[in-house]
């Protein structure tokens, strides 16, 4: 079902703007002007260099938003957002004086009527091409996908949230366009909270591809599909979001201040040395193939990384005696400083963890992992918790860590008592931001134990057997979700079915609702090649990404895919916690119409 290339969904949104963006307007055959929005900027770069547009005949990549030249001898290639200020800047372009010859027009998502409109009465003479190609997602890495929604977590979960229900259908409609692009039409099953957002957004999604693929040409009537999308809210698991991770990715991100997926270093050549920058992304080999390592193991690489590099110094430094050994090196140069460089990176990049790790991380971890696990090394369990969490409030830490800390120590009790919580909010003297920790009961988890809260304690499954570092035994509980999805074991109670997949499916528990249990099937039985879709209201964290490659490569026969409204660390959970009591702006989003399609 899914190649190579389709499985990743990068080479997959990137096919996708070829065959629809790019073939529409090659047939022309002359040079052209792409003009992009903020989100559609995000998009293609997630997807493709600008080497690849010039070999497709795109000589320049241009702002909407900014000032531009009219360039009234080429034509333009809009590929924006359907949202009323990329709409508007477009008409602009053409409605006094015509600054392209002429325009193809591309929206990411359905275009209202108002706005489309607005379109044909300013520029129909210049509108060569005008369609919709339903790619309303960031393909953040191969099996990753992300909304670019940071601001639906406050207005999901805040009291001082703008629109909800307006936030929860925009989720959908870019929700549907991830499913459309993968040629989907997936079964649909929430996990059953006291929130309802799950449920509500599961209602929307389905009824989002039903009128997708009514109108769909190329998939007119299109019925289920043997996928699955299961739909989670952000409360389910508040641990794994707050613990330190310690493989490599997660750890990066944690502790090291990576903006916009931007490592900044120094060189070590000489007494000072030079600031660089690199981008973390699937680009780089190395990074790839370290990124889900347990530190140890990629502290275990770095010796033989940097004897490389002082063996490849070695051999550029010596003497090239002949003009053949010269040109030989020459013609290597290129691909050889590209990998020196990333080697270089790598060893940078883990000896910063594990400075880290050695100075704090490590005493850290060993009480979180106490608290998160229910049980220390020895597999004794914790009798007093506030014991475990001592060192910790005693030790001179960060505010951030000790508030992590604090919050692991009251998961691990299902809430504590307001006095236990006031004296530990005026220990760590966060009086004045003490909603940092009190305003997880919004997401459904328990803080104060004398409040009546509708929760469940999660089954785990019994990993006693797995092979696990001392300081890594903790699991995140999506793993759990995507195993028993795979191995049809998920309850038909805990996880309601919005709708059905084809009866004939095995692979991902699809099977009638009225059933009280679903029965495994074998892996023989399991249709090879399904795809497993898990999407998280509310943020998702870089352990629980690895989990998709995890479960898919013990899977075999099963592609994951894992998605969110954006992706989060600790620190960012923390900050988005703090701001649910404080009203917010609201950004640019793809808004929502009720009107008839367009003919």
């Amino acid at each position: 079902m899914a190649s190579g290339t389709e499985a990743n969904l990068k080479k997959l949104v990137w096919k996708k703007i070829q065959d629809t963006i790019i073939k529409d307007t090659k047939d022309e055959g002359d040079w052209k002007i792409l003009i992009l929005d903020h989100f559609t900027t995000k998009l293609l770069s997630s997807c493709c260099k600008m080497t690849d547009l010039m070999h497709e005949s795109i000589t320049i990549v241009e702002d909407l938003y900014k000032n531009r030249e009219p360039v009234e001898d080429m034509k333009a290639i809009y590929f924006i957002t359907p949202t009323e200020k990329s709409v508007d800047a477009l008409v602009n372009d053409f409605k006094k004086k015509f600054k392209y010859k002429a325009a193809y027009v591309y929206f990411t998502d359905y275009c209202p009527n108002s706005l489309f409109n607005n379109l044909k009465t300013y520029c129909a003479k210049y509108i060569r091409v005008c369609k919709e190609i339903n790619v309303a997602f960031l393909p953040y890495e191969s099996q990753v996908f992300t909304l670019d929604y940071p601001d639906a977590f406050h207005s999901i979960y805040s009291i001082y949230g703008m629109d909800k229900n307006t936030t929860l259908q925009n989720i959908a409609s870019q929700l549907a366009t991830f499913c459309a692009c993968l040629d989907e039409n997936p079964g649909v099953r929430y996990r059953r909270e006291p929130l309802d957002n799950a449920k509500h957004l599961a209602q929307l999604v389905d009824e989002k591809l039903a009128e997708h693929y009514e109108i769909d040409d190329n998939n007119k009537g299109k019925g289920k599909t043997n996928t699955q999308l299961l739909i989670i809210d952000r409360g389910f698991d508040p641990v794994s979001v707050i613990l330190h991770e310690l493989t490599y990715q997660a750890m990066v991100y944690d502790v090291i201040p990576i903006e916009n997926d931007t490592y900044k270093y120094k060189t070590k050549d000489g007494a000072s040395g030079k600031e660089k920058q690199c981008i973390l992304n699937e680009d780089d080999e190395l990074w790839v193939k370290l990124r889900h390592m347990h530190i140890a193991e990629v502290s275990a690489h770095i010796p033989k990384l940097v004897k490389e590099i002082s063996a490849n110094k070695k051999a550029t430094d010596g003497k090239h005696n002949t003009i053949g050994a010269l040109s030989q090196l020459m013609k290597k140069m290129p691909a050889f400083r590209k990998q020196m460089a990333k080697q270089t990176i790598h060893v940078s990049l883990a000896e910063d963890c594990m400075a880290e790790f050695q100075k704090k991380v490590e005493k850290l971890c060993k009480v979180e992992q106490d608290l998160a696990v229910g049980a220390d090394v020895e597999g004794q369990k914790v009798k007093d918790p506030m014991r475990t969490l001592l060192p910790v409030l005693l030790q001179n830490y960060s505010t951030y860590d000790k508030i992590r800390a604090v919050l692991l120590y009251i998961f691990s009790l299902n809430g504590t008592t307001e006095e236990n919580l006031n004296k530990l909010i005026q220990h760590i003297k966060i009086e004045d931001e003490s909603k940092i920790i009190l305003n997880w009961k919004e997401l459904g988890v328990p803080i104060l134990s004398s409040l009546n809260y509708q929760t469940r304690k999660t089954q785990r499954r019994d990993r006693s057997q797995e092979e696990t570092y001392q300081l890594s035994r903790w699991t995140p509980v999506i793993k759990d979700i995507m195993e028993d999805a795979t191995e049809n074991k998920l309850d038909s109670k805990e996880w309601p079915h919005q709708s059905e997949c084809p009866a004939a499916y095995n692979g991902s528990g699809a099977v009638s609702a009225r059933q009280k249990y679903n029965k495994p099937s074998s892996t023989d039985d399991r249709r090879s090649g399904s795809r497993l879709i898990v999407f998280v209201i509310g943020g998702i964290s870089y352990s629980e990404m690895r989990c998709a490659y995890e479960v898919s490569q013990a899977s075999k026969s099963f592609k994951i895919y894992i998605g969110s409204t954006h992706i989060i660390t600790p620190k960012h959970i923390l900050d988005d916690m703090q701001s649910l009591s404080k009203s917010k702006v609201p950004m640019d989003t793809f808004e929502v119409y009720e009107e008839e399609s367009k003919v």
